[in-house]
């Protein structure tokens, strides 16, 4: 199992965000309903995360199984989920501002950013069959219905591929699921706090 410490996660320019969130912890006053919505939203998010990181190979096939049947980015849209409960969690004219900041960052600089610099990276390696996965699957809304390649399709992993400890762990996602507890924690201690004050 890899370390879950993922050291570029500690780098100085995350620190300011570091400090917004356990300002919010300190200052904000979450209600029970809030913290149950948004917390479903992480969690949500963290199980995502969880399921495609456990099929993710990054080096030796076009990733086509778990979630990635279903849409090309569900790491991404679990971070999306993950953001947006904890921002939902905060509850009140809080959430609407964690939220104004979030969602713009999320869709106009880091989703766009991400996804091209993947995209070229796998087209080099897959180039047709990423061009067929891409026409068929969604980048983050899931479709219905599974996605099933062209039978022995060059570059595709096998279909049958099941999820697997160690590509999850080799994918480096035991330190997000650990963040994304610790979060839900936090907030819900300071949430049972307030409910229980008078």
């Amino acid at each position: 199992m890899r370390n879950p410490i993922r050291w570029k996660n500690l780098r100085p320019r995350f620190l300011p965000l570091y400090g917004v969130g356990i300002g919010l912890l300190f200052f904000v006053r979450p209600a029970a309903l809030d913290y149950a919505v948004g917390a479903t939203a992480v969690l949500s998010g963290a199980l995502l995360r969880t399921w495609g990181a456990g099929h993710l190979e990054k080096t030796t096939s076009l990733t086509i199984t778990g979630p990635y049947a279903y849409l090309r980015h569900p790491l991404y849209l679990g971070t999306l989920l993950v953001g947006t409960g904890i921002g939902l969690m905060v509850g009140g004219w809080v959430a609407l501002v964690v939220l104004a900041l979030f969602l713009p960052w999320f869709f106009l600089d880091y989703f766009p950013r991400k996804e091209r610099a993947e995209s070229e990276r796998l087209e080099a390696h897959y180039g047709e069959a990423l061009a067929a996965y891409r026409a068929a699957v969604p980048a983050l809304r899931p479709r219905i219905q599974p996605w099933t390649p062209v039978p022995n399709a060059p570059g595709l992993e096998d279909p049958s591929r099941r999820w697997s400890l160690d590509r999850y762990s080799e994918n480096n996602e035991l330190g997000a699921l650990l963040g994304v507890l610790a979060v839900l924690t936090a907030f819900g201690l300071r949430t049972a706090v307030v409910l229980g004050s008078p």
